[in-house]
């Protein structure tokens, strides 16, 4: 949050809050890929970078792939214009987020599925680090819920091991940027959460979604 926000969260409380009580229940019937796809094409629109960076970092960690943003962007178009498509997509590039290369866009639109463990081999609240189709990942399941995350760190994209894994607490041993493997969240050095790649429960198995390596 801005510090004029924050400025105005402090001065005029009862006002500021039914803002922010708007915001959260805008959008509630749609899906939390959806709303960060919305709020990217906003701050593209405001040309807010700061704003646009948050909601990129956000829109990746809720499962949209670089692909994704990318259409959003352009699908604004009608309303953004080149000269804001272009800034955005420049910020972006900016931030240099593993994915986003003309290479790895080219394969976007051809995701796979892959099988990746049984439902039974993963006890409730673990976390475990696999090598499958020539990616690496690391699985974390609580109760029915399951998340994949890509095992290469948003920074600079290396690879994080097995080793690198205390607990819930992933750490890579580039430059330290620590993770949270139950949310992906970056919790410590860095800004940026790992990618989180789409799963679903098929006859038992867990499978995660993406692009051709």
């Amino acid at each position: 949050m801005s510090d004029a926000l924050t400025f105005l969260v402090k001065a005029r409380p009862e006002a500021m809050g039914h803002y922010f009580r708007f915001l959260k229940e805008a959008g509630t019937r749609l899906d939390p890929k959806t709303r960060s796809l919305i709020s990217v094409i906003t701050k593209a629109h405001a040309q807010t970078e700061r704003g646009l960076r948050q909601y990129v970092k956000r829109a990746l960690a809720d499962g949209c792939t670089p692909a994704e943003v990318l259409d959003a962007l352009l699908m604004a178009f009608p309303a953004l214009g080149l000269t804001r498509v272009v800034w955005a997509v420049d910020v972006i590039l900016a931030m240099q987020l593993p994915g986003f290369t003309p290479e790895a866009m080219a394969g976007g639109a051809a995701a796979q599925w892959h099988d990746l463990i049984g439902v039974e081999e993963l006890d409730d609240g673990a976390v475990q680090r696999l090598d499958r189709d020539g990616r690496s990942v690391f699985v974390h399941r609580a109760g029915d819920d399951w998340q994949v995350f890509d095992s290469r760190c948003p920074h600079q994209g290396t690879d994080i091991p097995h080793l690198a894994l205390e607990g819930h607490t992933l750490t890579c041993p580039k430059h330290g940027w620590v993770f949270d493997a139950r949310s992906g969240a970056c919790v410590a050095e860095g800004d940026t959460p790992l990618r989180r790649w789409e799963s679903r429960v098929v006859d038992g198995r867990v499978q995660a979604r993406w692009p051709p390596v």
